[in-house]
């Protein structure tokens, strides 16, 4: 009977030992006020959510959210940049406190970093050469011969590579690349997401054309460290007030809305 009380007890203790060790753990957000720092990881070139100006300067929609969520906190923001497969990787190793950068909220991906509610609806579409005046779906693509550029990690990548059966994908690091591609004859097609599209096409629309019935709906989220509830809980309290809001507003029509930001872009 002693034994078993000392075995409950035991069994108790540590319950309560593994309980307190993951109430102690720090949030972000409680390292982010200790720091007075905010540092938000982004992958310039997914137009207009996050890109750079000519002096390098991190500009763009998720770059406002990310500004936005610093002056609610009261801290300074730096933002630093990533190719888009490199993000949660950096996030789960404590290089940055979030990722912001129009990243789709996922089953595979909440496996490996925690959602708030989604801030962005968007879906996936296909662009094509402006000559090609033949294809009107992705299924006019979906033949042999037919070359599929896509931005590697992005969810039009993912998203191609279930529904092509008979078209060659390939990989590239960055959209503007797989897009540089489509343009210079090397591929046929793009999988990539709407906004990005229509951006683009804005910005060259004697070389591509794009095909706007949505192939897929998503949500776009910012990706936090896995299972950080408080942080988590701020950030759709923070979002409750800021989507929608005078200034998110403004936001949106400033880079949705308007091309005069392109004059600004870096030029490659």
């Amino acid at each position: 009977m002693k034994k078993t009380l000392f075995v409950l007890f035991a069994g108790a203790l540590a319950l309560t030992l593994l309980a307190g060790s993951a109430f102690a753990a720090q949030s972000t957000i409680d390292k982010v006020l200790e720091e007075k720092k905010i540092v938000i990881g982004t992958a310039p070139g997914y137009l207009p959510f996050e890109m750079k100006d000519g002096e390098g300067n991190f500009m763009g929609y998720d770059v406002d959210l990310g500004r936005a969520i610093a002056e609610d906190l009261g801290v300074e923001v730096e933002f630093k940049q990533f190719e888009f497969s490199g993000l949660i990787p950096a996030l789960q190793v404590g290089e940055i406190d979030l990722l912001i950068a129009g990243m789709t909220i996922r089953g595979d991906r909440a496996l490996a970093v925690s959602f708030p509610d989604p801030y962005y609806a968007t879906g996936q579409v296909v662009m094509v050469p402006a000559g090609d005046s033949t294809t009107e779906s992705w299924e006019d693509l979906d033949k042999p011969g037919k070359r599929i550029a896509l931005s590697q990690g992005t969810t039009g990548a993912l998203l191609a590579k279930e529904i092509f059966d008979e078209a060659q994908i390939l990989d590239f690091p960055t959209f503007p690349e797989a897009a540089a591609a489509l343009v210079q004859g090397a591929a046929d097609g793009i999988i990539y997401d709407e906004p990005g599209v229509r951006m683009y096409e804005a910005m060259h629309p004697e070389s591509v054309r794009g095909i706007y019935d949505l192939i897929s709906c998503e949500n776009l989220g910012i990706g936090v460290r896995h299972n950080d509830f408080a942080t988590i809980q701020w950030l759709n309290s923070f979002q409750q007030n800021y989507l929608g809001s005078p200034e998110e507003l403004a936001s949106r029509a400033k880079w949705f809305e308007s091309t005069e930001w392109m004059e600004k872009m870096e030029q490659k």
